[in-house]
């Protein structure tokens, strides 16, 4: 159930405006003809109806039946309008009386994957990786903040000066984010993320982000149970790679997943999703990420998957796949394989356990095996970029191999990034312990002669 049908039950306020600009069936903005009109509209609108029937109603039911009392509403009464008009007239009252007013033609938009309100007067979007500005806007802050405290209230959350930050999931799975004066100088701030649906990796294959010989690569690592850490930029699609190989997971494997927000939708049987809590109003009740990971590891897990890190829980991971959990999965924001060490490395020291960067070091070592980097390329696609093993062993200094990586050409005329996957051979170690494992070595990488990383790190 999306966003849009949990706003169910009309609040029975006539003090909420109307939108300014609304939109039609498929996702397009309309002119503003109607705006003007709306406020009136829904208060005759909520006049006439019974709040407790409605509620009763499912959703289609509900909006068909306020469509038709509205539509007998604006014939007895009027005003004359062209049927476009009418029928415009009529969604935007509904909308504002059972949904998020102007908000409700972008949320029918399966192609927007984020929607961002910057105050009254400003809505962007994110199509296929691009952010684009759309001809929306709310009439007032006031109407905006009704919008604001509809959504909170769906996950019994309030904002207000006393508390102007709400992060929350929404029953329906979007990731909501809310921050309100005094703290935004730019006025009450909306951030709807909405996740996409699960992709298979034949899926991605088609498109680009990795080619056929990665995926049987990434296979006998997954199978293989190698410790496997994604990484990239923010819209990278991280999680959405993470999600696709935790289907080659084996059936029968006990797998826990661990989440901030609960974005993951494994297929396997035996799964446990544990999900992070927010303090109450009242500051207590939270439960972190961290806690979550310690407790996974008193519940039997072949693997855990922590779907980011980004603070102490970092160090409680890597004693996890480094003690009897191997082939787990864990995704961490860095802009390459090499960044991605380093801040796991500074993620684990902001543990309460004083632990030296030359022992952490020797943590990741012992701990991870393979480094996947994501990037968001020029032209809104979503590519590996580097697939690469860590080759060095203790306190060494990181050093990289490199097995895969995307050539990328100058973009060309037609806006789209182009470019072609390099594939090297693995190290020796690596092609010995695929052997071990019963898993292939496709046959675009092979096994190198001499193990010689092509990558190091000095962190010390």
């Amino acid at each position: 159930m999306s966003l849009r049908s949990r706003m169910t039950t009309p609040d029975g306020d006539p003090r909420g405006s109307g939108a300014t600009a609304s939109g039609t069936h498929n996702g397009a903005i309309a002119p503003d003809s109607t705006g003007h009109l709306v406020p009136a509209y829904r208060t005759k609108l909520l006049e006439e109806i019974d709040l407790a029937e409605m509620s009763a109603l499912a959703p289609a039911e509900r909006r068909a039946r306020l469509e038709r009392v509205l539509g007998h509403i604006i014939s007895r009464e009027g005003p004359v309008l062209s049927t476009p008009d009418r029928e415009l007239l009529i969604r935007r009252v509904v909308d504002e009386a059972l949904g998020l007013g102007v908000l409700e033609p972008l949320l029918e938009d399966a192609s927007i994957t984020e929607i961002m309100v910057n105050g009254p007067d400003q809505v962007f979007v994110e199509r296929a990786g691009r952010v684009e500005q759309v001809p929306v806007r709310f009439a007032s802050h006031e109407q905006l903040m009704q919008t604001i405290e509809r959504i909170v209230s769906t996950v019994n959350r309030r904002v207000d000066e006393s508390n102007p930050m709400v992060d929350a999931r929404l029953p329906s799975g979007e990731r909501v984010n809310v921050i309100i004066p005094p703290l935004s100088l730019t006025g009450a701030t909306l951030t709807i993320r909405r996740f996409p649906r699960a992709y298979k990796l034949d899926e991605l294959i088609g498109l680009g982000t990795l080619d056929e010989q990665m995926l049987l690569l990434l296979s006998s690592f997954i199978r293989g149970r190698f410790n496997l850490i994604v990484s990239g930029g923010t819209g990278s699609g991280k999680t959405t790679l993470l999600n696709a190989l935790s289907g080659l997971i084996p059936e029968h494997e006990r797998i826990i997943t661990v989440e901030d927000a609960a974005e993951l939708q494994l297929q396997q049987r035996h799964v446990i999703r544990l999900e992070t809590r927010p303090p109450n109003v009242e500051g207590n009740g939270r439960v972190t990420v961290r806690d979550l990971v310690r407790n996974s590891l008193r519940m039997r897990p072949d693997r855990i998957i922590v779907g980011e890190v980004r603070g102490g829980e970092t160090l409680d991971m890597l004693q996890a796949m480094s003690t009897g959990h191997d082939g787990s999965l864990a995704t961490v924001h860095a802009n390459s394989a090499e960044d991605a060490l380093m801040r796991l490395q500074t993620l684990a020291s902001m543990s309460e356990v004083e632990v030296p960067f030359a022992a952490l070091q020797d943590q990741i070592n012992s701990a991870v095996d393979v480094l996947v980097q994501l990037a968001r390329l020029a032209d809104g696609s979503r590519k590996i970029v580097e697939i690469a093993l860590l080759a060095s062993h203790g306190r060494e200094t990181f050093a990289l191999a490199p097995v895969c990586r995307f050539d990328a050409q100058p973009m060309s005329p037609d806006g789209r990034v182009h470019g072609a996957f390099a594939h090297l051979p693995l190290p020796r170690r690596t092609g010995a312990r695929l052997a071990m494992s019963g898993e292939p070595v496709p046959p675009a990488f092979g096994v190198a002669v001499n193990d010689v990383p092509l990558a190091t790190r000095n962190t010390l």
